[in-house]
């Protein structure tokens, strides 16, 4: 797998964000948009809360002949039988979930630094997240901003698919991918959005497509 299988947008449906809608809604907007890879995450949510939203998504994503992936809990991914899983820094390391999935599936690691690129760049990972690029209001103790000179020094240090992530905008995305990333992650102007498939749209308009 490599990020070159998806669109440059990498859409997240961030349970605390989707106010009276379904996580299911949010996917079929995204995907009636042309996303081709979705994150879901619920901090929050129980385990089985979690398992019978990503049944629904997987369901929805294996119809659709998008990437769906898991926020944090690899057994949730595994069970459910999405197409991998998103590792933040605080949860098991890389290998040995790798230990637990099914052969092929996707690692996603989050960073915040460009030592963490570095280990990240040396595992099993097969794309690397990194941010908050700009000022994020996603994650209630986000780490400091890298700003795009971040991105461009993480660019200098790994070869992996690289996914920015952090206060992405589609007036800032544009300049994101200029600096050195694959893709970019995206919730709140998504999710803010009242039209969450026109801004989808949007983004991807905006991004265009990945070398092939």
């Amino acid at each position: 797998m490599t990020i070159h299988n998806f669109a440059r947008l990498y859409a997240i449906i961030d349970a605390t964000q989707v106010e009276q809608r379904s996580p299911l809604a949010i996917f079929d907007m995204f995907v009636s948009a042309g996303v081709e890879i979705i994150q879901y995450r619920n901090k929050e949510g129980s385990p089985r809360q979690l398992f019978d939203t990503s049944r629904q998504l997987v369901e929805r994503a294996q119809e659709c002949h998008a990437t769906f992936i898991v926020n944090d809990r690899a057994d949730v991914a595994l069970v459910a039988g999405a197409d991998g899983v998103h590792l933040g820094q605080e949860d098991l390391p890389v290998e040995l979930v790798r230990r637990v999935l099914r052969p092929g599936m996707i690692v996603g690691s989050s960073t915040h630094s460009i030592t963490q690129v570095e280990e990240a760049d040396r595992s099993s990972v097969d794309y690397i997240a990194f941010g908050p690029v700009f000022r994020t209001e996603s994650k209630e103790r986000p780490d400091p901003t890298v700003g795009l000179e971040g991105v461009r020094a993480a660019r200098k240090v790994t070869g992996k698919p690289l996914v920015a992530i952090g206060g992405i905008t589609v007036e800032n995305a544009r300049a994101v991918i200029d600096a050195g990333a694959d893709a970019v992650a995206v919730i709140s102007d998504l999710l803010k959005h009242p039209d969450v498939a026109a801004r989808a749209q949007e983004f991807l308009q905006i991004l265009g497509h990945p070398p092939t």
